[in-house]
């Protein structure tokens, strides 16, 4: 994250870079949440590592951003011509 300008992603494709983005903002858009609501719980190191381990690769994102992707490309016939 970027003070003041947001967030930057990467990934080994222009999806798997998306998806990371779409879902850091829905991550901040729950944190955001949890603490106006009161105490979020935490998780502890380890969970938060096998998450990581389970879900942190470029092939993980690329495959969750597929469904958006047919999403839009139906939407939007003419988005590449």
């Amino acid at each position: 994250m970027l003070r003041n300008h947001g967030l930057l992603t990467v990934g080994d494709s222009v999806d798997a870079a998306a998806w990371w983005f779409l879902s850091m903002e829905r991550s901040c858009q729950v944190q955001l949440t949890a603490r106006a609501a009161g105490r979020p719980v935490l998780i502890d190191h380890r969970a938060a590592v096998s998450t990581r381990e389970q879900l942190g690769g470029d092939l993980v994102a690329w495959i969750n951003y597929q469904p958006l992707w047919q999403d839009i490309s139906r939407s939007e016939p003419d988005l590449l011509s």
